[in-house]
């Protein structure tokens, strides 16, 4: 049964198309082993986001079918959409390695939707001939989300490059002055280049719910 203050958005898959992702971080073990059970109770897919491992692990114990996604700090309760057929609607770009996280969040979301995922990893512009080196793989694809930390070029850069729409999420990684995020946020915010779309700080579930909105806007028998 559903806790007293949790308010499941049961009908979003029919309105706007999108499984309803819960926020795992401020919430107990408890809390989530409830909502997942009512997510299943209702036969739809649960999918819960920033779960710390101690916490995934107690709802994993209290709930055997819940696959825990370590990577990605989430929990998924419900059989996956199979993966289509490459080539991926969506190419994710991280700046380095230590986006890995934010990479595979939404990797994930955009999974739960039956959307084809190409992770490209370490691409940074510190070493701007790997980027360059992978323009030809991010020509299939239909969007673009770019994962940066540090100054947050990675986006801009790419923007610039490419025709496709590309959506900059900002990543608290980078030292002193980097501030957790707010200094990549500030530079893709205020990008030069036209048309970038930018989503809050880590905010992987948001980027890839803008990614999929812009597929389904474009094609709106995409896969749900």
């Amino acid at each position: 049964m559903t806790t007293p203050d949790a308010r499941l958005d049961l009908q979003r898959r029919q309105r706007l198309g999108m499984v309803e992702a819960v926020w795992g971080e401020h919430k107990t073990a408890d809390q989530i082993v409830a909502i997942l059970e009512s997510f299943a109770a209702a036969g739809e897919l649960g999918l819960v986001t920033r779960v710390a491992p101690e916490k995934a692990s107690r709802v994993c114990e209290a709930l055997p079918a819940v696959e825990l996604h370590a990577d990605a700090r989430c929990l998924t309760l419900g059989a996956l959409p199979p993966a289509p057929a490459p080539p991926a609607a969506v190419a994710v770009l991280s700046g380095g390695s230590s986006d890995r996280t934010v990479v595979a969040e939404i990797s994930l979301a955009l999974r739960c939707h039956g959307i084809g995922v190409d992770p490209v990893m370490d691409v940074g512009v510190a070493g701007l001939r790997r980027l360059l080196d992978q323009l030809p793989r991010l020509a299939t694809a239909r969007i673009l989300i770019a994962c940066a930390g540090m100054e947050g070029a990675l986006p801009t850069v790419l923007a610039g490059l490419v025709p496709q729409p590309v959506i900059g999420v900002p990543v608290s990684v980078g030292y002193g002055i980097s501030a957790g995020g707010r200094t990549a946020l500030e530079g893709m915010l205020a990008s030069c280049a036209p048309g970038l779309t930018v989503v809050n700080i880590d905010n992987g579930y948001g980027a890839a719910m803008a990614a999929l909105r812009m597929l389904r806007g474009c094609a709106p028998d995409a896969s749900s």
